[in-house]
């Protein structure tokens, strides 16, 4: 099995609540590899080509103006399976209905503010990574801890 890599943005409404280490840890304790981090903060055109899929709904201008006023936390984190994992840590896009113990289900009572974005594919998370990453801005390294966390026929 290839190792996946997947992107996550923390939000600016996860920094306003003092939230970014808690959401970090939970993908750290999972035993996700963090391969690449940064802050930054959003253009109007990156939001457009982040959010391309919803630029035509009524909500766009308020969630470009949400994603670009503040800054937010991007990485890349690497691990099996790590699209399907990471979705799950999450949760739903409705935090509402998101289930407790994700992200979402446990910081968030809003589809609009909801503390954080998670790539949805593999094909996805690679468009998103080239969009927010240049390749010397990801590193390939030894996390000694995968011995503890995979076994033997899971690691590569």
């Amino acid at each position: 099995m290839a190792m996946e890599k997947t992107v996550v943005l923390i939000k600016p409404d996860a920094f306003q609540r003092g939230l970014v280490g808690r959401i970090l840890s939970r993908f750290e304790r999972k035993g996700l590899k963090i391969v690449g981090m940064k802050m930054v903060k959003m253009s109007p055109g990156l939001a457009k080509e982040h959010y391309a899929h919803l630029v035509d709904k009524p909500f766009y201008p308020g969630l470009e103006k949400f994603m670009t006023n503040e800054p937010i936390l991007v990485f890349v984190l690497e691990g099996q399976e790590a699209v399907e994992v990471v979705r799950k840590i999450v949760g739903v896009t409705n935090s509402r209905k998101a289930d407790a113990g994700t992200v979402r289900g446990d910081y968030s009572m809003s589809t609009g503010r909801n503390t954080i974005h998670a790539s949805d594919s593999i094909e996805t998370a690679r468009a998103e990574i080239t969009r927010f990453f240049a390749p010397e801005e990801l590193f390939d390294y030894n996390l000694k801890v995968w011995d503890y966390i995979y076994a033997e026929d899971e690691k590569e």
